[in-house]
């Protein structure tokens, strides 16, 4: 019997975790703490971060930075846990966690200095602290840094007058005797009461004038009226309560998302900084601001002005310690925390990979010019990541950073915020349990983990899909071309496509490229996706608009005839004249399209049957076609995507125009430039293709098929093009292969032994014939000039060069 996947897995993949840590969420510390893992990268930042902390300069910021899912959070909250040495659950933190840190014992000791200094830890998720607070206020983030530390005094933060009324009465020693004074009065705990303060103001008036003799009748107005909140101000407030706890004390605020929460807000940023330096001048170190952001500091404040680029300094300078996270850190916790096997899970992928090493090596290889994803560095990495190819971690960060940049996601700061990597993972990673060892997690599962997260109508089109394509698979495909749709480095080609829906190491390559291409077809008939070149792109809804409004633009077969004219006669062969290599004479040619003159009728032509033709699938019938007609015959191969991509360009390139003169929309707008920018590499693509359809095509002269190598098409062309002066030409040879040039008309007359050198052996065949030719016209009463002979044997079956016949006639006077 088959082993199951859920047999390998160290732990139960469907236990309980988390993804998303959150800040104020206290209900699975211990789990968190215990399942808690410390990567060699996040070993040495946690060293660098200790080693300022228990060694303290100048600077008291720490910025946690890192893209989403990576860990941010977990960190910040396990810093908080440790430094406060809080007691989980009967245990203290640290205690739990230095089990973890056995094999290091450098970490370790740091820590446990740490752990020694006493602290408080203020953790708070910024934006939910912030939830009645206007960001364009000024004061925005301080007041959000006040109500956390009034609350942490115990006052009533959410009202900062109310908490600096008790913060008042405290320092006087009087607030125990005005709570009870005040349920005396009104029946009520404080606590209660001061949820309600404007209805309650008798009772405060009253408690406050029983405990201090001072008859207020609006005491709360007054404070309301009176309290204003400062940078300075707070930090001597900091300071005093610091100062109350006893010697070398310090308070750490742990502040998640702060990075998403300033955005682009220069000010909240500056403002931040502030806060840390006053903080800094008043306490000496003894208060810490460790924050969390979803990018580095440069990408979240953007573009500078100059101003700004000083005022940014500062902030570096504040929040020196940086501790950024990144995707191999958080490859390797889903790998510990989530795919960790047992004994026999790791015997049995030993085998696996002994079996598949040398498929392993080309499997997960993208081509195509995508970037190069990792593949598996050997058995150990495989067995750690097995089910998912190790391309998936990188390449899903991507997809999500690109999907978060383009707002595809619910939430103020278009972060997934319900999902992080390793929520996505274990989802996958679930719905895999019960299938046999051997499998493999394609990327379009990845979509299930993140589709609770995304915009309706970012979706919209996926779950129209699931209801209407009647194509499983095909939805597979435009599930996984979402996922990629904003990853530059990857090229979602067919062939790449089908390496992400690779779900065994032994799938028919041939059959699953079939399916692949069906599939794309469908989607690509459904407006679903577009295709530019091999390439293959999800479309958006918007998207979806204007892609219609192109394929529904009429084109006219002149058009498609004129663009394959510049395409094949002004791209590819690019000339008007070509030159026979024995004379060195250049000759003219009609070009001809499926058997239309596009020029100047001339004797020679060379006769392009494009795909469009339905000759194009008798080659039989052209070649017979050939045996009447002075041309060169070219037959390219049908091709159906050559074909729909030549008329897409031409669709696209009117609706081009066509937009340019509607009014602006800015979505629109830049969709528009978007398809400008895809039909010029489209374009590209084109006469790329034309190329290697005329370098394979077939060629006639005269109902004789041409056997020219290379694969240049202007050489073969061009040497074809030999094949036909020699055929319609068939006197040529009389000039004896002469090379005759403008230069030689002034020695005409003088030439010694005549045209040819043939002095005292009589006429040569040429000037035998043009004499005959000349005798019999004036036999006939026919005025000879030099024009007419220069048409007669310029034309069939002479072929000869007008300066050759010109030269004939000197030499015969």
């Amino acid at each position: 019997m088959a082993t199951l996947l859920s047999d390998i897995f160290a732990k139960p993949v469907n236990r309980s975790i988390d993804g998303v840590i959150k800040a104020d969420d206290k209900t699975s510390l211990l789990i968190e703490l215990d399942e808690y893992v410390i990567t060699n990268e996040i070993g040495a930042r946690l060293e660098q971060f200790l080693d300022a902390y228990n060694n303290y300069e100048a600077a008291n910021g720490v910025w946690i930075s890192g893209f989403f899912g990576s860990g941010k959070s977990h960190l910040l909250k396990m810093l908080a846990l440790l430094l406060e040495n809080d007691t989980v659950e009967g245990e203290p933190a640290f205690s739990v966690f230095e089990r973890k840190l056995a094999g290091n014992p450098m970490l370790a000791g740091a820590l446990r200095k740490a752990v020694a200094i006493p602290s408080k830890s203020v953790l708070f998720n910024i934006d939910q602290k912030a939830d009645v607070i206007s960001k364009t206020d000024v004061d925005a983030l301080l007041a959000v840094f006040q109500k956390v530390f009034d609350e942490l005094c115990g006052y009533y933060g959410k009202l900062p007058h109310i908490a600096q009324f008790e913060r008042d009465l405290d320092s006087r020693g009087k607030l125990g005797d005005f709570k009870a004074a005040f349920e005396r009065s009104a029946g009520k705990s404080w606590e209660r009461g001061r949820e309600q303060a404007l209805m309650e103001g008798a009772h405060v008036a009253a408690a406050f004038a029983e405990i201090t003799g001072d008859e207020v009748k609006d005491i709360l107005g007054q404070y309301r009226k009176d309290t204003r909140i400062s940078i300075e101000d707070f930090a001597n407030m900091v300071k005093d309560w610091i100062d109350a706890q006893g010697p070398k004390f310090r308070l750490n605020f742990f502040v998640d998302e702060v990075g998403q929460y300033i955005a682009d807000n220069v000010k909240l940023m500056t403002n931040l900084q502030t806060i840390a330096e006053s903080l800094n001048t008043k306490c000496k170190g003894q208060a810490w601001i460790i924050v969390t952001a979803q990018q580095d500091m440069g990408s979240v404040i953007g573009d500078l002005t100059a101003q700004q680029e000083n005022d940014f300094s500062k902030i570096q300078a504040r929040f020196a310690n940086r501790m950024p996270l990144n995707s191999q850190d958080v490859a390797e916790v889903i790998q510990k925390r989530l795919l960790a096997k047992t004994e026999a899970g790791q015997i049995s992928l030993g085998n696996l990979y002994d079996a598949e090493e040398n498929n392993l090596r080309t499997l997960f290889d993208f081509g195509d010019n995508s970037f190069k994803f990792k593949n598996f560095s050997g058995k150990d990495q495989f067995i750690s990541s097995y089910p998912f190819p190790n391309y998936q971690y990188d390449l899903f960060q991507r997809a999500i950073m690109g999907l978060s940049q383009h707002n595809a996601f619910e939430g103020k700061h278009s972060s997934v915020g319900e999902r992080s990597m390793l929520g996505v993972f274990q989802e996958v990673a679930k719905r895999l349990a019960d299938t046999p060892v051997g499998g493999l997690a394609t990327f379009d599962l990845m979509f299930e983990g993140i589709r609770t997260a995304l915009k309706s109508s970012v979706q919209q089109s996926i779950q129209l899909a699931e209801k209407n394509l009647g194509d499983e698979f095909a939805v597979r495909v435009l599930k996984s071309l979402f996922l990629v749709k904003y990853v530059k480095e990857f090229k979602p080609t067919a062939r790449n496509i089908s390496i992400l829906l690779l779900s065994r190491f032994d799938v028919d390559q041939t059959e699953q490229r079939r399916r692949i291409e069906e599939a794309l077809s469908l989607l690509e008939r459904q407006t679903l996706i577009q295709r530019n070149g091999e390439a293959y792109e999800f479309l958006t809804n918007e998207e979806k608009d204007v892609e219609a409004e192109i394929k529904a633009i009429a084109v006219d077969p002149a058009e498609i005839e004129r663009h394959l004219d510049e395409l094949a006669f002004g791209s590819v062969l690019r000339h008007t004249k070509i030159r026979h290599g024995t004379t060195s004479s250049d000759y003219p040619f009609t070009r001809k399209l499926d058997g239309h003159a596009l020029n100047k009728e001339h004797e020679l032509s060379i006769n392009i049957i494009s795909p469009f033709s339905d000759d194009a699938d008798a080659p039989d019938v052209v070649r017979m076609n050939s045996m009447v007609r002075d041309e060169l015959a070219v037959v390219l191969n049908r091709d159906i995507r050559f074909t729909r991509d030549l008329i897409l360009w031409i669709q696209t390139s009117k609706f081009g125009r066509q937009a340019s003169a509607g009014q602006e929309q800015p979505g629109r707008d830049r969709i528009i430039a978007e398809k400008r920018d895809q039909n010029s590499r489209r374009e590209k693509d084109l006469l790329t293709r034309l190329r290697s359809l005329m370098s394979e095509a077939r060629m006639f002269v005269r109902g004789t098929e041409l056997e020219v190598g290379g694969e240049d098409p202007q050489d073969r062309l061009m040497k074809g093009f030999q094949t036909l002066i020699d055929k319609v030409y068939t006197n040529l040879p009389m000039l004896r292969n002469a090379i005759f040039t403008e230069a030689d008309l002034g020695k005409a007359g003088r030439i010694d032994g005549g045209l040819f050198g043939n002095e005292g052996s009589g006429l040569t065949e040429a000037e035998q014939e043009l004499l005959n030719h000349a005798q019999s016209q004036m036999k006939l009463g026919v005025k000879v000039s030099a024009k007419t002979l220069v048409e007669k044997f310029g034309g069939k079956p002479y072929g000869w060069p007008a300066v050759a016949v010109l030269l004939l006639i000197a030499t015969e006077n």
